[in-house]
């Protein structure tokens, strides 16, 4: 599952945000009994599922889902982030408030977007500082004690990421080979994960996302390497998302939107990770799985048991556009030449459909 830690500064919607993307009922807490972290899981929508489900009438349908972990205490972006469940986050989405509304006074003062993304920026820079520092203090005290290659290689990039984080730069912004981001890879560093800034609009801006961005001055904030943005107006879209589901298109469509915040959102976070989705479809369920783009399939076994990636015999797939296009029969696909049977070092593609064997 794909997990992503919601942040923000007080005041910019972020709780609302979370509520979209969960269709999480009832209001919130008062900002100041509310201390803790809560957790919530957003479908992610896939018409490709939907058409799997009409045609094999499962008893169940399982979308792919992203957890989502919003930090609901109070204070400073640096308060907000000192939170251990961000940094086993695949990505980190940052509620930037764009709206105007009198009657919620930003947390600064004054509602500045550019200024907003650049502290967010320095809070993960500075959490990962002292990370950085402290790795390369223990790493010298180790060396006293006798010299190894990894040893070498490890300080050598920790020193690289601790000077780029000195001069400002977040750590997703270097250029590392596999090697060395293998062995950053337990650090956990927050400014090295991939950032889907969430513009939070006024209704008036809905229409013209491009020029609220250039009036705010965000286009250099928006542009580093591993960033992605998307628009939403989290008080409007919220209010249609708990329409009855027939009437959500036509409001959405008065907006200017051809779709809703909660599609676009996770369509940005996986184009920003990289991720596909697979399918497993039979008269019990029919199910949409996310993995990174990438991923061989005995690996991909694995999202769905550990059994059946350590008992792996071969992978018997075929692709969506084909199985639909005979109506679901695997059959029809088989007497065309569709269906194939892959190995463990098959790199599953998008919209494939998988039936595992394996070896109980």
């Amino acid at each position: 599952m794909l997990r992503a830690g919601l942040t923000g500064l007080p005041s910019t919607g972020k709780t609302t945000l979370f509520r979209l993307l969960t269709q999480a009922s009832g209001e919130s807490a008062p900002a100041a009994r509310r201390t803790a972290s809560q957790v919530g899981v957003a479908q992610v929508p896939d018409p490709r599922l939907d058409r799997l489900t009409s045609l094999f009438d499962p008893r169940r349908r399982v979308p792919a889902t992203v957890e989502l972990s919003e930090l609901t205490g109070r204070g400073s972006a640096a308060a907000m982030l000192d939170v251990s469940g961000f940094r086993d986050a695949d990505a980190l989405l940052h509620t930037l408030r764009m709206f105007r509304d009198e009657r919620v006074p930003h947390a600064s003062g004054s509602l500045d977007p550019a200024r907003d993304a650049r502290q967010l920026e320095d809070e993960l820079i500075l959490a990962d500082l002292g990370v950085a520092e402290r790795r390369v203090e223990k790493i010298r005290q180790d060396m006293k004690k006798g010299r190894s290659r990894e040893l070498d290689a490890e300080l050598r990039v920790i020193d690289a990421c601790r000077t780029a984080l000195e001069d400002g730069r977040p750590l997703r912004a270097l250029a590392l080979d596999a090697p060395d981001a293998r062995r950053l890879r337990g650090f956990s560093f927050l400014s090295a994960k991939p950032l889907l800034v969430v513009l939070n609009l006024d209704e008036a801006d809905v229409a013209d996302p491009e020029g609220a961005i250039a009036r705010a001055g965000l286009a250099d904030a928006l542009s580093g390497s591993g960033i992605e943005t998307v628009p939403v107006c989290a008080k409007i879209e919220l209010e249609i998302a708990e329409l009855p589901p027939g009437d959500r298109a036509g409001f959405l469509a008065d907006l200017g939107l051809a779709d809703s915040g909660l599609d676009r959102v996770v369509r940005a976070a996986y184009r920003l990770l990289g991720y596909i989705s697979f399918f497993t479809v039979g008269k019990d369920e029919c199910r949409a799985w996310s993995i990174p783009r990438g991923t061989a399939a005995q690996e991909a076994a694995g999202e769905i048991h550990s059994d059946i990636a350590r008992g792996f015999i071969r992978a018997e797939v075929v692709h969506y556009d084909a199985l639909t296009a005979r109506d679901g029969s695997h059959a029809a696909c088989r007497e065309h030449g569709e269906v194939r049977l892959e190995g463990k070092d098959y790199v599953v593609r998008d919209g494939d459909v998988i039936n595992f064997r394996f070896a109980t």
